[in-house]
């Protein structure tokens, strides 16, 4: 017994002895670690070890930007299109960084096999005090997933998750509340389609999203602005692009905080109609899902069976009340036929509804405003009223009018009041004493006072002839577009002499014009460039807004929006990125190289979904089922809903 009692006296000794050893290498492995990683300025190093690869970060204690790392390929794996990765947590922001320069560890990096060979650009101009610090000593780049959009044709998984209608697409309303409140909103991240980098005289610097790569398509030289044949203005624009405009993923964002933090005015007091809102608001956060929806199709919607199930009680529930006061022609005469053509064929086919109209305001949801923005402008201008205070001021006496005869207007401060207006001026005119009202607006511009989630954007549509808004609908399908990119007009505001700078006659695939005749062989050839051209470029004016969106729906054609902090139509429930391609402005001179980098199957994939889609941006004599003009209504119906509150 003694021997044995010895033997595991032993063997304990020689345990204790190992465990202090191995303790004793843990600990000059773990300081020796630190004090390689530790750089000056008191930066801190985070290291994350993936399978076989290691990410370093170099960021300052004192910075406020949200990085997740990656360092394997599973990790950049996209969570259903919602813009999320697998692997980091569901960060929202779904960035990757890695350093690069003379001071960032570049042998311990990730290299650019781990990131699926996406392209990293650097920090603009217009990075904070802490992001300048890390750029000092080693620059901090940036590397998006590979491709703005999942392609869901790819991934059985993905497809199946779509038919659920319960992950697909973008998050529904209620999803992720604990990441969007500690999300900082005001952050400056900024996201854009982009392949390569982009370097001016003008000393301009970009921060970008990478399409897909195409193998075929070697990376092309960052290309220079030449400012030798663009004005001071011009010049001038192209300094301040700098300036991070608002992305598409930081649009989601505040879409998804506006739901979880309601800015409606809560009522003076709760009415049947409130409630009646409430509880359809629950019943389409809780929507059964949609398994066989023939007319709707999952993938060009953030969620199918939520917009379903919106939809459906928007047609059994909702009513509106029309204010009867109003002269014409600002008020109840709608212009038929132009640009701003969306608020006059709105407000004919609302004011000769019978299904969702109501004589009895005490049973109403909705009340519209029925004034249109354009009217407003020209009347207004024949009586030397030209600014916008004028027009402001008409409002303000219109707004005290219905307020004196009316309680609804006050007992709600008008949040379930709507304007639909598509006047370049109507967020300026609507925007002081309209400014609690649901405005369905052409001009959705987020740097200019557009608020994501309760205003809607207003698709422009450039209607020809009100007899037939359909004529030449329709295009080529996909193997008969032999032109890679088409764009033609007016040279409105300071972008397009831009692209007609570079891309004017530079190479054949790139149909570029400026205005072509308005006769009827000029509008016949526009025509069929549209319908044979694999992308239309859809180039701001003046403003944001571009009639070209839904021009190249209409011909079949993917758009390719050009015009940084658009808010694009019916934002609230369709998945933009499903069919269409946002390239940031600064990003024109690598426009073709962009284009040329999305894979063919991709391509094939959206062009098919903007066919998809097309139904909702059409307008009918009498209105059908999905079309414009119930997506127009079912949007203000959507955002009032989820501004409902109660006392």
């Amino acid at each position: 017994m003694d021997i044995i009692a010895k033997f595991h006296g032993s063997c304990r000794a020689e345990i204790r002895r190992l465990l202090v050893i191995t303790g004793m290498v843990v600990a000059v492995m773990v300081v020796f670690q630190s004090f390689s990683l530790v750089t000056n300025k008191g930066s801190i190093v985070m290291m994350v070890v993936g399978n076989s690869n290691t990410s370093v970060v170099n960021m300052s204690t004192s910075t406020k930007l949200d990085v997740a790392v990656a360092s394997d390929e599973e990790r950049l794996e996209p969570d259903m299109d919602r813009g999320l990765m697998v692997g980091v947590e569901n960060y929202p922001n779904h960035s990757f960084y890695k350093l690069k320069g003379e001071n960032s560890f570049n042998k311990g990096v990730t290299d650019d096999k781990s990131l699926n060979m996406g392209y990293a650009t650097s920090l603009d101009n217009s990075s904070t005090e802490t992001e300048a610090m890390e750029i000092e000593h080693g620059k901090l780049e940036k590397v998006e997933k590979v491709g703005s959009t999942y392609n869901f044709d790819d991934d059985p998984k993905a497809t199946a998750g779509l038919e659920l209608g319960g992950v697909q697409n973008r998050a529904s309303p209620g999803d992720f509340t604990a990441e969007v409140e500690k999300l900082d909103v005001n952050s400056t991240a900024s996201e854009s389609i982009s392949a390569a980098n982009l370097s001016s005289t003008a000393d301009v610097r970009q921060t970008t999203e990478t399409q897909p790569m195409n193998p075929k398509v070697s990376k092309q030289p960052p290309a220079s602005i030449p400012t030798n044949n663009l004005s001071a203005a011009d010049i001038s624009i192209l300094k301040r692009w700098n300036r991070r405009p608002t992305s598409i993923s930081k649009m989601d964002l505040l879409l998804l905080q506006s739901r979880v933090s309601s800015r409606s005015m809560r009522p003076s007091s709760s009415s049947v109609r409130d409630r009646e809102l409430l509880s359809a608001k629950v019943e389409i956060e809780n929507a059964p899902v949609s398994w066989n929806t023939p007319e709707l199709h999952a993938s060009v919607f953030r969620n199918v069976s939520i917009f379903k199930r919106s939809y459906e009680l928007m047609e059994s529930l909702l009513k509106v009340y029309i204010y009867k006061e109003g002269e014409k022609p600002i008020f109840h005469q709608p212009i038929m036929r132009g640009i701003y053509a969306s608020e006059g064929w709105f407000m004919k086919l609302m004011e000769g509804n019978r299904k969702f109209v109501v004589r009895d305001p005490r049973k109403a949801h909705l009340f519209y405003l029925p004034f249109s923005s354009q009217m407003l402008r020209i009347a207004l201008s024949e009586q030397k009223l030209q600014n916008h205070q004028d027009l402001q001021n008409y409002l303000k006496t219109y707004v005290k009018t219905i307020s004196r005869k009316y309680r609804f207007w006050n007992r709600t401060g008008g949040t379930d009041h709507f304007v639909v207006a598509c006047h370049d001026w109507a967020p300026k005119f609507t925007g002081q004493h309209l400014r609690n009202c649901i405005k369905a607006l052409c001009n959705a511009d987020v740097s200019k006072g557009f608020k994501i989630g309760m205003d809607t954007s207003l698709p422009v549509t450039y209607i020809r002839s009100a007899e037939a808004p359909l004529d030449n609908l329709g295009g080529n399908p996909p193997l008969k577009r032999s032109t890679l990119a088409f764009f033609a007009g007016r040279m409105h505001g300071y972008l397009r002499p831009i692209l007609l700078n570079f891309w004017e006659n530079k190479v054949d695939d790139m149909k570029i014009f400026g205005p072509m005749p308005h006769d009827v062989e000029g509008k016949r050839i526009y025509r069929e460039h549209m319908k044979s051209s694999k992308y239309c470029i859809c180039a701001r004016g003046y403003e944001v807004h571009t009639p070209r969106v839904v021009e190249a729906i209409f011909y079949e054609c993917v758009p390719v929006i050009i015009s940084d902090n658009y808010v694009p139509p019916f934002f609230e429930v369709l998945n933009w990125e499903a069919f269409s391609v946002f390239v940031q402005e600064k990003d024109i001179p690598n426009l073709r190289n962009i284009l040329l980098s999305i894979p063919e199957e991709r391509y094939l994939a959206m062009q098919s979904r903007v066919k998809m889609v097309q139904k909702h941006f059409l307008w009918h004599k009498k209105p059908k089922k999905y079309d414009i003009f119930h997506m127009v209504l079912h949007s203000i119906w959507y955002n009032r809903l989820f501004n409902t509150r109660t006392k």
